[in-house]
């Protein structure tokens, strides 16, 4: 449901462009890895990834499923909760290698987090989390890289402004652009393949935000962090 939501939601809020590298498809099983930029990405990944034929299943902060309305839709897709910084926290890679394993499509934002700037600009993907390199690890799971721009020209900031952005978003239908990468096989200790992912999942934030003309001069790559 929130695929086919996502799908006609996002198109009303800007103009959606998807494009694929030489190579680049999404295979039952696969792990996709997307940069995190806005509140509203996950609604933009999964509009362009639907039109790619795939309903995926996302990792999400466990925080969503307190919401009544919201949490049903999760359950009956489901959809992950990431219970961060709890002794729970393994269980969301666990359901997730259950998923893998049963043929369908993981989303994982491996930053694990917002980027703090406040204005609606572009910032390179941040420093990642190293549960991408332990999934892949543990199920041998390709990793489909995914970029995406133009999420924070619909909402970014404050609270007030998060609203009035979506509010206004269909006047300015700001231009969004997805690129999915070729699939790759992390490799080497937790380190080398997470600094692997992040190089990759770079490159496609890159090439998205490059076809989007949102591509900022400086600032384009930052190192790549376990954490």
């Amino acid at each position: 449901m929130l695929s086919t939501v996502a799908r006609t939601v996002v198109p009303a809020l800007g103009r959606l462009r998807v494009s694929t590298a030489e190579g680049g498809s999404i295979a039952p099983g696969s792990i996709v890895a997307a940069n995190h930029s806005a509140l509203v990405d996950p609604g933009v990944v999964l509009a362009a990834v639907g039109r790619l034929g795939v309903q995926p299943v996302v990792l999400a902060t466990a925080g969503l499923w307190r919401i009544p309305v919201l949490r049903g839709a999760l359950v009956r897709g489901g959809h992950i909760p990431v219970h961060r910084g709890s002794e729970r926290a393994a269980e969301s890679l666990e359901a997730a290698a259950a998923a893998l394993a049963a043929g369908r499509v993981v989303v994982i934002y491996p930053e694990g987090r917002l980027p703090r700037r406040v204005d609606a600009g572009e910032s390179a993907p941040g420093p990642f989390r190293t549960g991408l390199a332990r999934l892949a690890a543990a199920t041998g799971a390709p990793v489909v890289p995914v970029g995406q721009a133009g999420a924070r020209r619909i909402s970014s900031g404050s609270a007030a402004k998060q609203l009035a952005g979506l509010a206004t978003a269909p006047l300015r239908r700001p231009a969004l652009h997805v690129h999915v990468g070729a699939p790759v096989r992390l490799t080497g200790d937790t380190a080398a393949a997470t600094a692997q992912a992040y190089a990759a999942v770079s490159a496609a934030w890159r090439t998205a935000a490059g076809q989007a003309g949102l591509l900022e001069p400086a600032g384009a790559g930052r190192p790549a962090e376990a954490g």
